[in-house]
């Protein structure tokens, strides 16, 4: 019998998807209220969209990085 490692836990996965939707809504909430206090809601909350996909794919970079190695 094979043991799997820790990395290959479901409860890991969903973590990680749980902690990259509070980070893209987390980003958005920040942009919309930058976007409301500089006057341009919409470019705030635009902005804030692209932080917070950018900031997924640097979750997505590292975790693939420790299955990796």
């Amino acid at each position: 019998m094979t043991k799997k490692s820790n990395q290959d836990s479901p409860w890991r996965a969903a973590g990680m998807v749980g902690a990259m939707g509070i980070d893209l809504a987390v980003c958005i909430y920040l942009g919309y209220l930058v976007g409301n206090w500089l006057g341009s809601i919409v470019t705030g909350v635009l902005v804030g969209l692209a932080v917070g996909i950018y900031t997924c794919i640097l979750i997505l970079k590292r975790v693939v990085e420790d299955t990796n190695g």
